[in-house]
């Protein structure tokens, strides 16, 4: 075996999935000897690599990125590896942008591309390495062929999530406990479904709660959730709910909390569809949950451009959501995406009234611009502008209080 060095770019950004990766590393026991290099940046990306090598070891660099971190990751990557000696760093990507064009980031430099979920991949890839094997027998990879097109070593099965750890806690670190992948709806401009799937797998509730059990007696207070939609828990499908298995969640976290612990559900990371706001679920919110607001997605205030988008719900949806969750006393949050793929002057009207409307009845705004991603339903489209009419808009209600996000810097 050849002694190597893992180096990890560790960016803010990417924090919730490297947990994932480090839960899944520290996992593995064949690899508690390990050498884990972490780097936040560039300048310490170069000097973990060149520290791994005066120690002897193959430094391996991981990337995550997504679609808007790629610039900045090509840049890393072309102020790196001149410097290097090929034969002996090894650069992997991972992530939303590399799984959806694992064919685009080998150009940029890359000798592997861990494709979608990693937990199982990772580890495998790195001892075949160390063991100077051939990767083709590593499944879940996109590699370059001895001819230079792209070669896919085959699929792996859904990640099990009670298998891996949601965060690497021998390492001290810890972070939201991610308790669903998958998600059913595919919505044009997301790429959830195409990289984790359409049937929801769940973590379950014991496994959960072993783990805000491991926060609670490190001193971590507050425990937050990863999901693409936080009242779906327990659902076969992601479309109906499981009332019974959500409050069962819900009830176990908050006495594994105790008093001094804090729940914080429906929340960022994660959020809540509109159509599954309603009495009951709002009720098991304020029942157990410490938060004060709830995020759902509406995305348009067009009803046709939902329809385009397979949102799966409607403008009345939104509307309602957000009546019943003031309703409770707790603040809705709504985010929107402006600069949809065959967005119209009578859609962008539409959307500027609902907004207005529902910052008039009390909910707070967040603000995106669309960014095509690759495999999905708007890959290829140009990216979203925001300007004239709308721009004024979204500057009047931020100075007014009612909406927020990046908007400006999408």
């Amino acid at each position: 075996m050849r002694p190597i060095s893992l180096v990890l770019l560790d960016a803010k950004p990417n924090r919730h999935s490297m947990n994932a990766l480090l839960g899944a590393l520290e996992a593995d026991r064949d690899l508690d000897d390990l050498d884990l290099r972490q780097a936040a940046g560039g300048v310490q990306l170069g000097q973990q690599i060149a520290a791994a090598v005066a120690a002897g070891r193959r430094p391996i660099v991981g990337v995550s990125c997504t679609t808007r971190q790629l610039p900045r990751v090509g840049e890393l990557l072309a102020a790196n590896r001149p410097t290097d000696d090929p034969s002996r760093v090894f650069w992997i990507a991972g992530g939303p942008h590399p799984s959806g064009d694992p064919e685009g980031t080998l150009r940029l430099g890359f000798d592997a591309v861990v494709l979608g979920e990693g937990e199982a991949t990772l580890p495998d890839l790195l001892k075949t390495i160390a063991a100077d094997g051939d990767l083709a027998g590593v499944a879940g990879l996109a590699i370059r062929g001895s001819s230079g097109r792209t070669r896919f070593t085959g699929r792996r099965p859904a990640v099990d999530l009670d298998v891996y750890p949601p965060f690497p806690l021998r390492r001290r670190r810890a972070g939201p406990i991610e308790i669903t992948r998958g998600c059913p709806f595919a919505c044009g401009y997301c790429q959830t479904s195409h990289l984790l799937g359409t049937l929801p797998r769940h973590r379950s509730i014991a496994t959960i709660a072993r783990y805000a059990a491991a926060m609670r007696a490190k001193s971590v207070c507050d425990v937050r959730v990863i999901t693409p939609n936080a009242f779906s828990y327990g659902s076969p499908d992601g479309r109906t709910l499981n009332l019974s298995a959500l409050e069962s969640l819900l009830a176990t976290l908050r006495q594994t909390l105790g008093e001094d612990g804090r729940l914080f559900f429906g929340t960022f990371p994660s959020e809540v569809r509109p159509e599954h706001v309603n009495p009951s679920t709002l009720e098991l919110v304020k029942r157990f949950a410490d938060n004060d607001h709830l995020i759902m997605g509406a995305q348009t205030g067009s009803e046709r451009l939902l329809g385009l988008c397979r949102r799966g719900h409607t403008v009345a949806d939104v509307f309602s959501a957000v009546s019943q969750t003031l309703g409770v006393g707790l603040k809705p949050h709504v985010d929107f995406i402006f600069g949809l793929p065959g967005e119209t002057d009578e859609d962008l009207k539409s959307t500027i009234g609902v907004i207005r409307e529902l910052a008039a009845m009390g909910a707070l705004i967040h603000a995106h611009t669309f960014t095509p991603l690759p495999q999905t339903l708007f890959a290829g489209q140009p990216s979203g502008k925001i300007q004239g009419r709308l721009r004024t808009v979204l500057k009047d209600l931020t100075h007014e209080g009612s909406l927020y996000g990046t908007w400006r810097r999408e």
